[in-house]
């Protein structure tokens, strides 16, 4: 099932703390983590290429959710596409189907693709663990408004919002809010905005995706499902699928 000695292409590379357990189960020909923060793309590349000799180890600076190019020594390769984690619940189903078809387009026919996918939970269970008790993702959320303080020339009241989590049963997703408090005016790059109280700014979205919902989006973008493993919960799962060459017929 598996391609014998291919190229991993990690998109979304990160600090790659999952990708030695891949490395390890298949020891590929080549390891291509692509990632948007260069430096600390190049950093844990080098670890990876400390803990692995034998694999090739060829960083990609690049915003997987753009175009870019692969390098030329693993176009003769198979391809395994590596998506861990549940980003792709980031991204509406239009905008997720594009970017696997992004995807296959880039590894090509043939290729396999190993992705996460969180799973839908009892609404309790997500509301508590997107607004937990300790604020870590009240402050992860509020933190957008400081950047852009920071970064834009904003004198946005961060006191002025509140975070909310909210479950959009129609969309399968969870919701994140910045809710206005009171009434508030402020400026970003010298133009003026104003909320009202209970208004609020919709900072991003995490989709939760049942057993076919996945299949589904995988399906829509161009991958055919081959596998799926899930924890003891199954509150989670990893979904292997293919580049099937396209039919047009049933």
């Amino acid at each position: 099932m598996r391609p014998r000695r291919a190229a991993v292409v990690e998109f979304g590379a990160g600090s790659a703390t999952k990708t030695p357990l891949l490395l390890e189960a298949i020891n590929p020909a080549a390891y291509v983590p692509v990632d948007i923060s260069g430096d600390y793309l190049r950093e844990s590349a080098a670890e990876i290429a400390d803990l692995f000799p034998s694999i090739s180890v060829e960083p990609v600076v690049a915003d997987f959710a753009r175009p870019f190019d692969l390098p030329d020594s693993i176009a003769a390769l198979p391809k395994l596409g590596f998506f861990p984690g549940s980003t792709i619940g980031n991204f509406v189903p239009r905008t997720g189907t594009d970017l696997l078809r992004s995807f296959r387009d880039l590894l090509g026919v043939g290729a396999q693709l190993l992705i996460g996918m969180d799973k839908v939970k009892p609404i309790e269970r997500l509301i508590a663990a997107y607004d937990d008790p300790t604020g870590v993702t009240a402050a992860f959320n509020l933190n957008l408004l400081e950047r852009i303080n920071r970064e834009l020339d904003g004198d946005i009241p961060i006191d002025a919002f509140r975070h909310e989590a909210r479950w959009n049963d129609i969309l399968s997703r969870i919701e994140m809010h910045l809710v206005a408090r009171r009434d508030v005016t402020f400026t970003i790059s010298g133009k003026s905005f104003s909320f009202a109280k209970g208004s609020s700014i919709h900072t991003e979205n995490s989709h939760k995706y049942g057993q076919r919902g996945a299949r589904v989006l995988l399906l829509a973008g161009g991958w055919t499902p081959l596998a799926e493993w899930t924890d003891p919960a199954g509150d989670f799962a990893v979904i292997l699928a293919e580049a099937l060459p396209n039919r047009f017929a049933p």
